[in-house]
C-alpha cells in the first residue's frame, strides 16, 4: 500500500503530576528534514528520538513537538525560604533602626522579591521509567502518522487506479481512428493533386511517399510505451513502494 507524504499523529500520557504531550506532523521531501521542539527534561533523548523518526518515516518533511502539561495541585507550588524571609526581615528592620529609615508598607511584596525568596525546585533526573513511557507515546503518535497517511495512500491509489483505467480503455479506441486518419490523409493528398492542382502525377511514385509519409504519423510507438508506462505504475501500487505527496 501506497503512502500519503502527508501525515498528523498526536498521543498523550498521564503522570501523576503531568501529562505528556507528542505531536508529528509530515509533508513531502525527497530527504528527511526534521525539525524538533522537545520540552528540556526530555532533550538529552533527542538523537534517539530522532533516530525513531527516521526509522518510521524515512523520509519527509517532519515537525516532531513534546510538551508537558504540569497538573495543577498544592504540592507543585514554589515552596517559599521561611528562614531567608526571616533573615531579610530582621535586616530590614535594624537598618531601619539605625539609618533612620521608614520601614515598607507592604511587607509581603517587598520581602517575595528578594534574592532567593521563592526556592527554586530542584531539577529533576529523567528516571528510566518515566522515558518509557514518553518513549511508547512517541511510537504510539507515530504508529497514528502512520494510519493517517495509509488512509489518505489508498484514497489516492483508487484515484490513480481510476485515472489509468480511463487511459487504457481511451488507448483501445484510438485504433478505428487511426486508420480512419490515415485514410483521409491519403485522400486529401490525392485529391489536392488532381483537383486542387489539375496535374498529373506518378502514382507508383505517391504510393511510396504515402507509405514513408504515413509511417512518420504511425503511433505504435507511442501507444506501446504508454501502455508499458500505465503496467509500471500499476505495478508499483501494488508492490508498496510508492509515497505521493498529497
Amino acid at each position: 500500500m501506497i503512502q500519503s507524504m502527508t501525515g498528523y499523529g498526536k498521543a498523550t500520557a498521564e503522570l501523576p503530576d503531568k501529562k505528556i504531550n507528542v505531536e508529528i506532523k509530515s509533508l513531502n521531501s525527497k530527504a528527511m528534514d526534521i525539525s524538533t521542539r522537545i520540552a528540556p527534561t526530555y532533550r538529552e533523548k533527542e538523537i534517539e528520538i530522532r533516530n525513531e523518526v527516521s526509522k518510521a518515516l524515512e523520509r519527509g518533511k517532519v515537525d516532531f513537538s513534546l510538551w508537558i502539561e504540569k497538573k495543577e495541585c498544592a504540592e507543585s507550588a514554589t515552596p517559599i525560604n521561611l528562614a531567608l524571609v526571616q533573615g531579610y526581615y530582621d535586616q530590614i528592620l535594624t537598618i531601619s533602626e539605625n539609618l533612620n529609615i521608614p520601614v515598607p508598607h507592604d511587607w509581603f511584596q517587598t520581602l517575595l522579591r528578594l534574592p532567593d525568596v521563592m526556592s527554586k525546585p530542584e531539577i529533576q533526573e529523567l528516571s528510566d521509567e518515566e522515558w518509557q513511557v514518553v518513549l511508547k507515546t512517541i511510537l504510539e503518535t507515530l504508529e497514528h502518522l502512520t494510519e493517517f497517511r495509509k488512509q489518505e495512500g489508498a484514497a489516492l491509489e483508487q484515484k490513480f487506479r481510476e485515472k489509468i483505467s480511463n487511459i487504457t480503455n481511451l488507448l483501445k479506441l484510438i485504433t478505428p481512428f487511426e486508420k480512419e486518419r490515415i485514410e483521409k490523409v491519403k485522400e486529401r493528398i490525392t485529391d489536392a493533386l488532381e483537383k486542387t492542382l489539375s496535374i498529373d502525377y506518378d502514382k507508383n511514385r505517391l504510393e511510396q511517399e504515402l507509405i514513408f509519409y504515413i509511417e512518420k504519423l504511425d503511433i505504435n510507438e507511442e501507444k506501446q510505451r504508454l501502455t508499458n508506462h500505465l503496467k509500471y505504475f500499476i505495478t508499483t501500487l501494488e508492490n508498496g513502494h510508492g509515497k505521493v505527496r498529497s
